[in-house]
């Protein structure tokens, strides 16, 4: 069984909910306390909870515009550990993920482990590409040794391959069946296929391609609704 499959035992595919925090101090649209954005993030995964979700991913969804890798503040980072452990006190037993926007995905790290979170979204884990905030670079080595080093090890890494909104020109002749071999060749817990936008769905073609050449769990992480879900039913995951 896959490290995936362990965490989410007791479903075969996995409805993941997206917790978008406020902006958080620092960024331009902050206007928020501390406090409140706590509140808002525990009163949506409640929420998240009831409908039946079977798992949740905290993200900084709102500290717009982003920046890349190590120059998102020590104020996010910081406050995102206090989201995430209040997040994770609410829901309990319920795996919990993060992602910190754009690519920091080290910070990430440290905030599950001190969280106590299962697994965290990541983007850039092989191939560099262009992002809306400037060029992302390869990270699975350096952090996966990052990893090891703090005992942090037990975190899934869930990967975005040929993320949404990139410009992935500069890797157009790697297929993204291809993208997703190197990823689980790089130690990937997962990989996630997204549309070009947020709210777009991915190709399923895609989907299909992907499912045959590798043997990681493969989750839909952008467009999903009642509509098309059914067209993605060999999917392992949807993040919603």
């Amino acid at each position: 069984m896959s490290r995936f499959g362990k965490v989410f035992s007791s479903v075969k595919c996995a409805v993941i909910g997206m917790i978008h925090v406020q902006a958080l101090p620092g960024t331009p649209m902050s206007k928020y306390s501390v406090q409140q954005i706590v509140e808002y993030a525990c009163n949506e995964a409640i929420v998240y909870g009831k409908c039946g979700v079977d798992g949740l991913i905290v993200e900084n969804m709102f500290d717009v515009p982003y920046v890349s890798g190590n120059q998102v503040g020590h104020e996010v980072t910081a406050v995102m550990t206090r989201v995430c452990t209040e997040v994770k006190k609410t829901v309990g037993k319920m795996p919990c993920g993060i992602q910190i926007l754009s690519g920091n995905n080290i910070a990430a790290t440290a905030v599950a482990l001190a969280a106590g979170l299962q697994f965290a979204r990541v983007e850039g884990f092989v191939f560099a590409h262009v992002a809306d905030e400037g060029l992302m670079e390869a990270c699975a080595g350096p952090l996966l040794r990052y990893a090891k080093n703090i005992g942090a090890r037990d975190i899934l890494y869930l990967c975005d391959i040929k993320k949404k909104h990139c410009s992935h020109a500069m890797t157009s002749d790697l297929t993204i069946s291809q993208t997703a071999r190197a990823a689980e060749f790089f130690l990937s817990d997962g990989v996630i296929l997204t549309g070009m936008e947020t709210g777009n769905p991915p190709d399923v073609k895609n989907l299909e391609g992907v499912k045959t050449v590798t043997t990681l769990p493969v989750l839909i992480g952008s467009g999903m609704t009642i509509e098309n879900v059914k067209m993605y039913a060999k999917a392992d995951g949807f993040i919603v």
